[in-house]
């Protein structure tokens, strides 16, 4: 894993799941000098702070990242930026395109530049399986900030700053879950809706997603889409591992959603190699001499989706998951 050690690291939207346990992860685990919150809601910088015994080594910057000046300010003298900050929610997205282009684009075109400017090291942005092959507004606008990450290296390594992506699937247990969702229905004896019964999705536990981020620091060498290897689960399995027998309503699928979800779509399949437990994807065009990383090439043509996949839940092994979430 790389050494955070004495290193200065900020994460965007980092009172949101991820960022909270890669916080947790990092002050438990390193000996990190110093963690940045920096995101736009007060109440959930308070209740992290609380949450985290009001630990010296944190700080909280209250921003967004549409401010370019106020990213420059947060930024000094950082080391490392884990770039989680996002408008996630598809319906919404759907409705308000425009402040998601804000946020989401030209937002981290705003980290990039004041990234560039501070002189911070290594930048790894978040992406998402929606990203992927998108069909909805928030997978285009996380698509085209994954190619600005990428294309950033292009002209900033020789300035001492790079930049990749890591992109998964669900985060179990999350605030964006179903699982909670779920759980909750089962509890009270209700139906549980589920939009197609064919439904599958890539999933991932919050520990995992945060050793992956951690060592993909140690890996990167600037415009590298690194996605993990995970197992993929039938909604329908889902459903069947919890406590009571629930009836199962199909309410049809929704604007915006696929049936199955997608991390590397065919086309990107040709850049592609794997590597232990990444697929590791190159960038389509890379002037700073992009070093290909070892690996066994990515079967050309074919995408990595959660309905095609090779490993896969088993309805015990997700109970004992729902089991450890209590």
């Amino acid at each position: 894993m790389y050494s955070f050690d004495d290193k200065s690291i900020l994460i965007s939207g980092g009172t949101g799941s991820l960022g909270k346990s890669l916080t947790r992860f990092l002050l438990d685990h390193t000996k990190v000098r110093r963690i940045a919150i920096y995101s736009r809601d007060e109440l959930k910088q308070y209740s992290m702070k609380m949450e985290f015994g009001n630990d010296p080594r944190l700080r909280f910057f209250i921003g967004d990242i549409r401010d370019l000046d106020r990213l420059v300010l947060a930024l000094y003298k950082v080391d490392l930026v884990v770039h989680a900050a996002a408008l996630k929610q598809v319906d919404t997205g759907e409705y308000n395109p425009m402040e998601f282009v804000k946020t989401n684009v030209l937002g981290s075109q705003n980290l990039i530049d004041a990234a560039v400017r501070t002189g911070v090291k290594k930048v790894i942005a978040l992406s998402t399986d929606k990203a992927s092959s998108p069909i909805n507004l928030y997978g285009a606008t996380k698509l085209t900030a994954d190619k600005l990450f990428t294309a950033a290296n292009n002209y900033t390594f020789n300035r001492g700053t790079i930049f990749s992506v890591v992109r998964y699937g669900n985060v179990i247990g999350s605030r964006g879950s179903v699982i909670p969702y779920f759980k909750e229905l089962d509890r009270l004896g209700q139906s549980i809706p589920i939009t197609d019964l064919k439904m599958t999705r890539f999933w991932i536990s919050i520990d995992d997603a945060v050793r992956f981020i951690c060592d993909s620091f140690a890996l990167m060498k600037g415009g590298e889409l690194f996605v993990p290897k995970i197992p993929s689960m039938k909604i329908v399995d889902l459903v069947n591992s919890l406590n009571n027998s629930n009836k199962i309503i199909e309410t049809g699928i929704r604007p915006g959603e696929k049936l199955h979800e997608e991390m590397v779509s065919a086309e990107d399949s040709r850049r592609a190699v794997i590597n232990g437990d990444r697929i590791t994807v190159m960038p389509v065009f890379a002037e700073w001499g992009f070093e290909k990383p070892s690996g066994i090439p990515m079967e050309e043509g074919k995408a990595y989706r959660s309905d095609t996949n090779d490993s896969w839940l088993t309805i015990s092994q997700i109970k004992k998951i729902l089991a450890d979430l209590d």
